[in-house]
């Protein structure tokens, strides 16, 4: 990649945040040690696993135990889903799981494994713009029900959900409630109880972080059965050995996320709406997709009427512009995004996702050129297909 390179994929990931790699560095090098060794170098990692815990408690407003470090979000994802549907089965509680029809694969693809397991889910449809609202759980929720899953922000179209409300909703009637937070952290708040969440998912690299690990909060008094066994480690909820660095470097991440989270979101909402209107004003073939105002700060997604929004990314590479189609786990796939059929998108413009999501070092002058790139090449595709209507 050269340094001309305009980078506008943050909701895939972020770039490591030098001060997070300065915190991780010792645990690297010095302080190597197996956080379950008895000797000084391995209470030292285990010193700096248990500080670790303390800052996240304090971003999550959470107790230091309430939280299991998993491999990233997927991970995260599929021991919330899995791992309260059998550890509530197994306790007789019920078999009715409740989520959403545009949640990450990392949740969709588990709750419909669950199914061929014998659980029941509920898929909700979502509106126009993706999101669910509370009175939609309630209606559906039934005296089996054990767990709602709903994603906090969707990372296809920037949507978000009233997560607060929903929890509020679902305490009343004490039903496990997991959150996918794995786009908010620095964009959303992320207080557990101001949410009314019981579990949550994130992934540090969604955050300036480093890749290879996430987090699930999972409060006290909800039952798990462990996915991962072994050496009884994380109180025998997730076992192996735990990267002391990775954890520390998470930690950091999410800390200087929280706190310059006001900050970052004033400054990226008016670089998004420029983004927006600019590209919809000179591009007559673009439609916002998702939620005009409940949205990501820095995020903005478009269909394209009649043109394939893959082809415009790899032309956008060419000219020095990375973004993605929608999920970047499922770019490239030639079928459309669960997300916009689920939000009913029009047939012509399904092929045509495109996702530019804004960062931290993001500028003007990036969506200017953006634009002025995106204008040219739309034109250039469009002249491949003279029939087109727009």
């Amino acid at each position: 990649m050269t340094e001309t390179f305009t980078y506008l994929d943050h909701s895939a990931t972020t770039p490591t945040d030098p001060r997070v790699v300065d915190a991780m560095l010792p645990y690297w090098t010095t302080v190597f040690g197996n956080a379950s060794s008895l000797h000084a170098v391995g209470k030292a990692a285990k010193n700096a696993m248990a500080q670790a815990r303390e800052t996240i408690a304090a971003v999550l407003n959470c107790n230091p135990a309430e939280m299991i470090f998993t491999s990233g979000g997927t991970e995260s994802d599929n021991l919330a889903l899995r791992g309260v549907a059998e550890g509530m089965r197994v306790r007789g509680r019920g078999k009715h799981i409740i989520t959403t029809a545009v949640e990450h694969h990392a949740v969709m693809d588990v709750a419909k494994e669950l199914i061929e397991d014998g659980f029941e889910v509920t898929f909700l449809p979502v509106d126009e713009y993706g999101r669910v609202t509370a009175q939609q759980v309630v209606d559906v929720l039934r005296d089996d029900t054990v767990l709602v899953s709903i994603i906090y922000a969707n990372n296809e179209v920037g949507t978000i959900n009233p997560i607060a409300e929903i929890g509020a909703e679902l305490k009343k009637r004490r039903v496990a409630f997991h959150v996918d937070a794995v786009q908010a952290p620095g964009l959303l708040p992320l207080d557990v109880k101001v949410l009314n969440v019981d579990l949550m998912s994130l992934s540090a690299h969604k955050f300036y972080g480093p890749k290879g690990i996430g987090l699930l909060y999972i409060r006290r008094t909800i039952a798990l059965t462990p996915q991962l066994i072994g050496g009884g480690q994380q109180a025998h909820r997730r076992g192996g050995t735990e990267p002391v660095a990775l954890i520390v470097g998470l930690a950091e991440a999410l800390r200087l996320a929280e706190t310059e989270r006001e900050e970052t979101v004033q400054r990226l909402i008016p670089l998004r709406d420029k983004l927006i209107q600019g590209l919809m004003t000179t591009i007559p073939e673009a439609a916002l997709t998702g939620h005009p105002t409940e949205r990501l700060a820095g995020h903005s997604s478009f269909t394209m009427q009649g043109l394939n929004g893959d082809s415009l990314l790899l032309d956008l590479n060419e000219v020095g512009i990375g973004a993605s189609g929608g999920s970047a786990c499922t770019t490239g796939q030639q079928e459309p995004s669960h997300v916009l059929l689920a939000m009913d998108v029009d047939q012509d413009r399904l092929m045509g996702q495109m996702r530019f999501v804004l960062g931290k070092h993001s500028t003007s002058h990036d969506i200017d050129l953006l634009i002025y790139h995106l204008k040219a090449l739309v034109e250039r595709h469009r002249a491949m297909v003279p029939d087109m209507r727009v």
